[in-house]
């Protein structure tokens, strides 16, 4: 594979989640999701997927420069790697959940495994490529401000679902 193919698939492989986790997302936001209560200082609906797409662009570069720099699978890059994996996999795992499901305590539990498992990812890259780290850090960010948006729907309407 090109040198230009590499980091190129890196980017891609996070947004194919994203795209996934789209239509569900499209698909129960008119119907359920509008109908919660949600916290005044929720951003509008047209900000989640530019943030998405540009902090997927972000984490999927981040694991190419460990990829490279730190020996692929098979060198220190493999523990980082899997870190990665799994929070990848709790990422796209997030939006079935909340918006397929409609399990908001679910979204709950996820989103907060997932946090961990960022914060993990960040400390597991930092030795191989500080760059990486840094990379992971809006996203982070950001999942701490959505684990607080979540923790604020799920209080605000337990009544009603799980």
């Amino acid at each position: 594979m090109s040198e230009y193919l590499k980091p190129a698939a890196a980017v891609i492989l996070p947004n194919l989640g994203g795209i996934a986790g789209g239509f569900i997302t499209k698909r129960a936001i008119p119907n359920w999701y509008e109908n919660l209560n949600k916290p005044s200082w929720r951003p509008p609906n047209k900000v989640f997927a530019p943030v998405w797409t540009c902090l997927y662009s972000g984490m999927g570069y981040a694991s190419y420069l460990v990829w490279r720099d730190g020996g692929g699978f098979e060198g220190e890059a493999a523990l980082p790697l899997a870190v990665y994996g799994t929070q990848l996999a709790l990422n796209w795992a997030w939006t079935p959940v909340f918006f397929g499901f409609k399990s908001l305590k679910g979204g709950l539990i996820t989103i907060v495994a997932l946090w961990g498992a960022i914060a993990g990812t960040i400390y597991t890259f930092y030795p191989i490529n500080r760059v990486a780290a840094g990379l992971l850090v809006p996203y982070l960010a950001w999942v701490t401000f959505a684990s607080f948006l979540t923790y604020r729907i799920w209080r605000d309407n337990k009544d009603r679902t799980d």
